[in-house]
């Protein structure tokens, strides 16, 4: 009887904390809408997608992935159910008892690094925390194969890229950051952003446990607003208690974890103190940087193999912490079930696309959610953005060029403009035509989508690895 206790509580329990956060994306729907996510079944290739668009690569492959894929709604439910299943089985991996095993569990699903990115709509940076452990592991060619699908957004792919090894982890990681880094490069969209972003994404305090503290627990997003209602009550000092506890085993985290860890932690604080702004202005890419609580996600691996270093009594006590921080995550998350969005009927045929008067944030079901429009045509963006009343992103030169020449048809086709949709709902034609999408766009996301044959190779040819968390 104990044996098969032994055998089955592993899997249960996994199980349970895995559905307890994913269950909104097992709710019958037919889209996903909330703040920052966006995913329809009617989505496209455009060449914004690629990167190659108004505005900087943020969501890049990721929505060129959905574009091609003829059921993305269906991707993402699987997707983010397995992320977290990665999450749970690495967890187990990396413990040294069966309570360690519980608490690193524990630790790598539910945490609120996870939770307030997917309220926050992030949901492939949410994915890339729960599939960075598995990454970390190092496993052959499990690893590689989270390593890739972690770099559906550019944090993902440089987070990974930091856990990787060996000459093929090297090439993953160049791989799949080219699509990127490519178009920041040679689009005319470098990805800087303003001065004032700095201070608007900023890590923010939550209830008690002030700014520092909220960080120590992976928690402290910028946006209030997607923050469980516990943390508002003071919950968040469990964070505070449960890194206490993990750094009891700092010995037996490696030691490259702990140097990453320390890095996710000095970018969020340089973020708090502001210190990175000038970077965030000035540096090509710099955006990266400017929500600076994100790069926690370097510190997962290490809270990770802690936990699972943990003796017994310790172990069950950092995994009541853990759950204890977030205890009313299930509830929370529900705001990611499915709900019905409406994309303009647009008789696009290709041709690049510009509304007189259409916001980039529409609200749905209460909550502001990004645009449906540029995922499903190519469009005139402004990416304009305002976060507590201050602008942190002007509008795109085009998207402006083409606003002040709403009335002249010759300067709309020298934007590329081939479709006018009038605030009236009107729609007038400039006889530009459809243009091609970029030719290294396609080829660099082309890249991206061969990486798993890469790794195939590697499996045929080199042996298999099984490391256990000693031989890291």
């Amino acid at each position: 009887m104990r044996a098969a206790v032994s055998r089955w509580w592993a899997p249960v329990y996994g199980a349970l904390l895995v559905l307890a956060l994913t269950w909104p994306f097992l709710v019958p729907g037919e889209a996903f809408a909330l703040r920052d996510m966006m995913v329809f079944d009617q989505m496209a290739l455009t060449r914004a997608s690629l990167g190659w668009g108004d505005l900087a690569a943020r969501n890049v492959p990721q929505d060129a992935l959905l574009g091609i894929l003829p059921w993305p709604v269906a991707f993402l439910r699987v997707f983010m159910v397995a992320a977290a299943g990665c999450a749970a089985w690495a967890g187990h991996r990396f413990g040294c008892t069966p309570f360690g095993q519980a608490a690193a569990m524990t630790v790598a699903v539910w945490n609120p690094f996870v939770v307030e990115r997917l309220l926050q709509g992030q949901w492939s940076l949410a994915a890339a925390a729960w599939l960075l452990p598995l990454v970390a592991l190092g496993l052959v060619p499990a690893s590689g194969l989270a390593h890739w699908l972690a770099s559906l957004t550019p944090t993902g792919a440089l987070a990974a890229a930091c856990f990787s090894r060996g000459w093929r982890g090297v090439a993953v990681s160049v791989c799949t950051c080219l699509p990127w880094v490519v178009a920041g490069v040679f689009a005319g969209t470098p990805g800087t952003s303003s001065a004032a972003s700095a201070a608007a994404f900023a890590p923010r305090a939550e209830a008690y446990a002030g700014t520092l503290g909220s960080l120590l627990g992976l928690g402290g997003i910028w946006n209030g607003q997607v923050v469980p209602a516990s943390r508002e009550l003071g919950f968040a000092l469990f964070g505070v208690a449960l890194c206490a506890l993990l750094a009891l085993a700092w010995r037996s985290v490696p030691r490259r974890f702990l140097l990453l860890a320390a890095l996710g932690f000095a970018v969020a604080l340089a973020s708090w103190a502001g210190l990175t702004a000038p970077l965030i202005q000035h540096l090509p890419g710099g955006g990266l940087l400017r929500d600076g609580q994100k790069w926690l996600v370097l510190a997962i691996p290490a809270f990770v193999v802690a936990a699972g270093a943990l003796e017994p009594r310790r172990a069950l006590a950092a995994a009541t912490f853990a759950l204890l921080q977030v205890p009313d995550a299930p509830v929370a998350l529900a705001a990611l079930t499915p709900t019905t969005i409406e994309v303009p009927a647009v008789d696009h045929r290709g041709r690049d696309v510009l509304f007189e008067s259409r916001p980039a944030l529409v609200p749905i079901d209460g909550h502001p959610v990004v645009d449906p429009a540029p995922k499903a045509m190519n469009v005139v963006e402004s990416g304009a953005l305002t976060v507590d009343g201050v602008a942190v992103d002007p509008p795109s030169l085009r998207w402006s060029a083409a606003q002040a020449a709403l009335d002249n048809q010759a300067r709309l086709r020298e934007l590329g403009v081939g479709v006018v949709v009038r605030a009236d709902g009107s729609v007038a034609e400039t006889g530009e035509p459809a243009r091609p999408l970029p030719p290294a766009g396609i080829a660099l996301f082309a890249l991206w989508c061969m990486v798993p044959l890469l790794l195939c190779v590697r499996n045929h040819t080199g042996a298999h690895r099984t490391p256990s968390p000693a031989h890291f």
